[in-house]
C-alpha cells in the first residue's frame, strides 16, 4: 500500500526532499477540488502535521494555467454536495486543520480564485508566477465565499477585500503583490526554484520557534495584546513553553556565543 507521502498520481503528487514536503495538486483540466480530493488532501496535510521528519510543506499545481478555481462545480452537478464530507481539516485539508505549526508555502503558478483562493490564503507565504491571476467569483453564482470573507479582510486594506467579495472582479500577480497578500513575483520559469529555496531556508531553521510563531499569531489573531502577552507569560501557550524547555533554546545560545552556526534537533 502505497504511503500518503508518496502519491504519484492524480489527484495529488506528493514527494519529500529532506524535510520538506512538496504537493501538486494534479487534476485535469483546471485542478478544482472535489469531496473525494479535499480528503485525500486532508489525509496528506495531517500526516504532514503529525511526521517529526517535515518541517516544510510546499503547495503548487500541475500545469502552467491554473493553480486552483476552487469548488469543482461539475462534481457539485453530478452530486457533490457542498456541504459534503471534506475530510480532515476541511476544504482543500488546510484551512480548518487545528495545530499545523509547521511553516506552509504556496506557490501559484496561475489561475486561483474561489476556493482556490481560499486554499492559498490558508499558506503563510505566497509566491505568485507573473501570470497569476487572483478573485473570488462566488458573487457571480449567487453564493458566498465563506473562508475569505472571513480572512481576506484581514489580511488586506477593508475596502479592497469587500470590492474583491462584492463584485468578483480580478487582481493580476502585481495587484495582489501591491495589497499584499502575495509575497514575491516571478517569472513562471523561476518559481518553483525560488519556491523550493525557501523552503530549504526555512526547513534549516529552528522548528520550535516556527511553532511557537504560529501558535502565538493563530491563538492572538482576536485578542488584546495584553491578553495575549499575558497568554504567554502565563505558559499557556504549549509551543511556547516546549520551546523555552527545549535543548533547541540552549543551543541557539551557545550557537551566538561561539560564533556558529545552530544545530536545530527540534526538541
Amino acid at each position: 500500500m502505497m504511503r500518503w507521502d508518496e502519491l504519484e498520481a492524480p489527484p495529488l503528487r506528493v514527494s519529500r526532499r529532506g524535510a520538506v514536503l512538496e504537493v501538486v495538486l494534479d487534476r485535469p483540466k483546471a485542478n478544482a477540488i472535489d469531496l473525494a480530493t479535499s480528503r485525500v488532501m486532508g489525509e496528506v496535510f495531517t500526516g504532514f502535521r503529525d511526521d517529526p521528519d517535515l518541517r516544510v510543506a510546499l503547495v503548487t499545481a500541475a500545469g502552467e494555467k491554473f493553480f486552483c478555481p476552487g469548488w469543482d462545480l461539475k462534481a457539485a452537478a453530478d452530486g457533490d454536495a457542498v456541504d459534503g464530507d471534506y475530510g480532515k481539516g476541511g476544504f482543500g485539508g488546510l484551512q480548518e486543520l487545528r495545530g499545523l505549526n509547521k511553516p506552509v508555502i504556496m506557490a501559484v503558478n496561475g489561475i486561483c480564485c474561489g476556493g482556490g483562493l481560499e486554499l492559498a490564503l490558508s499558506g503563510d507565504m505566497i509566491l505568485a508566477a507573473d501570470h497569476a491571476q487572483f478573485a473570488l467569483p462566488e458573487i457571480r453564482s449567487g453564493t458566498v465565499a465563506d473562508a475569505a470573507s472571513i480572512k481576506l479582510p484581514k489580511r488586506i486594506p477593508y475596502h479592497i477585500a469587500m470590492e474583491m467579495l462584492f463584485t468578483g472582479r480580478w487582481l493580476d500577480a502585481q495587484e495582489a503583490h501591491r495589497w499584499g497578500f502575495v509575497n514575491r513575483i516571478l517569472p513562471a520559469a523561476a518559481l518553483m526554484e525560488e519556491a523550493r529555496a525557501l523552503a530549504d531556508s526555512l526547513a534549516s531553521g529552528p522548528p520550535l520557534v516556527f511553532a511557537a510563531i504560529k501558535e502565538i499569531v493563530r491563538e492572538a489573531e482576536d485578542m488584546k495584546f495584553h491578553d495575549a502577552l499575558n497568554r504567554i507569560t502565563g505558559s499557556q501557550f504549549e509551543t511556547v513553553e516546549r520551546l523555552y524547555r527545549s535543548e533547541d533554546q540552549l543551543e541557539g545560545a551557545r550557537a551566538f556565543a561561539e560564533k556558529r552556526d545552530p544545530v536545530w534537533k527540534g526538541r
